[in-house]
């Protein structure tokens, strides 16, 4: 039995498909928010995903189809008490907001009330798993678990062991990872792990390329598509990423390892953050959306 725990009004929209995905692979999970509202819309989401697969899989059946939904949707519960949820979990998954002090207290609390078994897991993108399970007596059995959106579609979950997580947690993780269809790779816990150690490097290096007057937005975006087969350029990445979540990872990663040349913050990122202008959920980052 698997918990999904996201907080009221951030709730995490691939904490919600990452549900859909272990609910539709047989396992039963409960989604956790303190909003019945947003547990509801989460609901929907999973059921509006699942007709997405179901329009493609099922085009010629659309009955077996339905019948598709509605077993999956079975394996889908909702709680507003994330304690009581916990006490009959075997893994908690928590996808929150990315702030060390609100996991902590989460995990601090489950952590008194789950089954001496159960496996804590994090789908924090940036932020150390062992700093988060540094609020737990079960450093053993807590691991991280990184899905990367959209989470149906893309294969790859990053398992994050620290130093203290036993082999058979570890390896539980990287099960359950293959169990839901994913490709699990193995991890430390260093920062950005893999993906976005790589990853947010070079979108900054792309910003400070551009501070330079070296490229322009557009000729850089071109350049990395066409020239290097990324499906988007590194502006239209950040944008889609959100301009805020980039700055708050360069802020972590700067502040651990001020030296790091590679952190060097960007005024024009920052100047940007401090407008609102996020990215595509507020309508302009680097570009401009309808």
């Amino acid at each position: 039995h698997l918990i999904i725990h996201s907080v009221c009004t951030t709730l995490s929209f691939s904490g919600v498909i990452e549900g859909g995905v272990a609910a539709a692979t047989g396992h039963s999970v409960t989604l956790v928010d303190t909003c019945e509202d947003i547990l509801k819309k989460a609901v929907k989401g999973i059921e509006g995903s699942l007709k997405r697969v179901v329009k493609k899989k099922y085009a010629d059946k659309p009955e077996a189809g339905e019948e598709f939904i509605q077993k999956v949707l079975q394996n889908v519960s909702t709680s507003t008490d994330a304690g009581s949820a916990a006490q009959g979990s075997d893994l908690v998954l928590e996808a929150i907001v990315e702030n060390l002090k609100i996991k902590q207290d989460l995990f601090g609390h489950l952590d008194k009330l789950a089954p001496a078994h159960t496996i804590f897991a994090s789908n924090t993108s940036s932020l150390p798993i062992s700093d988060i399970a540094s609020s737990t007596d079960r450093q053993d059995r807590f691991g991280g678990l990184h899905f990367f959106n959209p989470v149906p579609m893309m294969k790859l979950v990053e398992v994050i062991g620290t130093s203290a997580t036993s082999q058979e947690t570890f390896d539980a993780l990287f099960n359950f990872s293959k169990e839901l269809g994913k490709t699990p790779v193995s991890c430390k816990d260093t920062p950005g792990f893999i993906v976005n150690r790589l990853l947010v490097p070079y979108i900054m290096e792309a910003i400070r390329l551009h501070e330079r007057g070296h490229g322009s937005k557009e000729d850089i975006d071109i350049a990395m598509k066409l020239g290097a087969g990324y499906p988007m350029g590194p502006f239209e990445l950040s944008d889609y990423v959100g301009l805020d979540t980039m700055k708050f990872i360069m802020d972590g990663w700067s502040a651990k390892d001020p030296d790091n040349l590679l952190f060097t913050p960007s005024e024009l990122l920052n100047k940007l953050v401090a407008e609102g202008k996020y990215g595509k959920k507020t309508g302009e980052g680097f570009y401009k959306y309808k």
